[in-house]
């Protein structure tokens, strides 16, 4: 079943923090991915560059906890990829425990947690709004060519930037220097994944056993 765009278009109010910094994760926000979403104009989609009249949003989309993916859906058909990408650091948070969520970040350790129907789920939609070019399974493709070396993965993917000679981590707290656009960010630019406490919690997702082979990419 697919629902026609034009219809209706929800989109969950979630404020948008740092990659490398903890992410301040709005209760609401969170509460708002089991609960009923907002609603946004066809005018407002326009405006992200959504054709409304032509796109469909899916709504067989998998969970075995009972999340709704359709608002996550919509943002990433409608071109709201800091809102897309903020739903799905929160999703993560859920799906990984009671633990993660008391306290509002995922540890590494927690990752184990999070189901492979519901990693899937949120995979195929990224891949499939981004024409391929977003997604954990590009990120961990980006890790392999880096060799497992985490600088130049950064460097790969869009993480990095200068000021003047000094090469640092992009920031996304105040004016976000990370790329919410298709078209212009790099392959494997997005989702975004906090680094604050090191690289285990990336690690973790990209060894996740949702790519242990290609079962994820199969539509239900």
């Amino acid at each position: 079943m697919r629902v026609q765009l034009s219809t209706a278009l929800f989109l969950v109010a979630c404020g948008v923090t740092s990659a490398f910094a903890p992410t301040a994760t709005n209760s609401v926000c969170r509460n708002n991915l089991n609960n009923v979403p907002l609603f946004m104009s066809t005018e407002a989609a326009s405006l992200n560059g959504a054709d409304v009249a032509d796109v469909e949003i899916p709504t067989k989309l998998p969970s075995d906890v009972g999340m709704d993916y359709v608002p996550l859906a919509t943002m990433l058909a409608t071109g709201q990829l800091a809102e897309a990408d903020q739903f799905t650091r929160d999703a993560l948070i859920v799906l990984a425990g009671s633990k993660a969520k008391g306290r509002d970040f995922v540890y590494f350790t927690e990752v184990k947690n999070i189901p492979s129907t519901d990693l899937a789920t949120i995979e195929r939609l990224w891949n499939k709004f981004s024409g391929g070019k977003f997604g954990y399974s590009v990120q961990k493709k980006k890790w392999r060519q880096s060799k497992g070396d985490f600088e130049v993965w950064c460097k790969k993917i869009g993480w990095t930037t200068t000021d003047g000679e000094v090469e640092r981590k992009k920031r996304w707290f105040g004016a976000s220097e990370f790329t919410y656009d298709v078209k212009k960010a790099p392959e494997g630019h997005l989702p975004l994944t906090s680094a604050l406490r090191g690289t285990s919690l990336i690690k973790a997702l990209l060894n996740h056993p949702v790519w242990d082979n290609d079962d994820w990419t199969k539509e239900p």
